[in-house]
């Protein structure tokens, strides 16, 4: 496969006031590297806070990227620490990280016990089930990066409730080139080609 991209629909304000551009749920932490969530959205900025320490602390050592797979070790080794410590509570936050070392994509879930699991393709959060179960009839080793990325979009309407638009989703893109997140224009661009 190409690349691995990852999406969730956001959640803007009700109130025209609120600047909607502000709210994201996808963060790169390398730049191979990014990392979206399901849960609380405080967790997750400290865990990526964290998670972009560990990565410039390996890079300050060994002088080169630290490998996605260690990157998820330490952070679930963070969220674990937290389910035994005194006087914290566990982080309430699942993490979806997807990252490429060298030729070798990664799509890892970590959960708030620590626990992480690699995958092929997978959903998490509200709709999971749905969103697994439609990606299971749907995965092909062989998908080009276009495809992966309509098949995603598809993933997420399975569950998803109202209108899908540029404006409620987010879609990053992991490749050998690195991580990027889409444009709203380039979001659009996708949702006009399947409808």
């Amino acid at each position: 496969s190409s690349g691995i991209n990852a999406e969730w629909p956001l959640r803007p304000g009700k109130n025209i006031l609120y600047d909607d551009t502000t709210i994201t749920r996808m963060e790169m932490v390398t730049k191979h590297c990014g990392m979206t969530y399901s849960g609380m959205g405080t967790d997750f900025r400290v865990l990526v806070r964290k998670a972009r320490k560990i990565a410039q602390q390996y890079f300050l050592q060994y002088s080169e990227e630290i490998p996605v797979s260690q990157l998820v070790q330490r952070i679930a080794n963070v969220m674990q620490e937290y389910t035994h410590s005194g006087g914290v509570r566990p982080f309430g936050v699942s993490l979806l990280v997807a990252g490429f070392d060298e030729d070798t994509p990664y799509l890892v879930q970590c959960d708030p016990s620590g626990a992480y699991f690699a995958w092929k393709a997978t959903a998490m959060g509200k709709n999971h089930i749905n969103g697994k179960t439609f990606l299971e009839r749907r995965y092909n080793a062989e998908l080009e990066l276009e495809d992966a990325v309509h098949t995603a979009i598809l993933t997420l309407k399975e569950g998803f409730e109202g209108q899908m638009t540029e404006d409620n989703i987010e879609i990053g893109i992991t490749t050998k080139d690195g991580y990027r997140k889409l444009s709203r224009s380039d979001v659009k661009d996708y949702l006009a080609a399947l409808s």
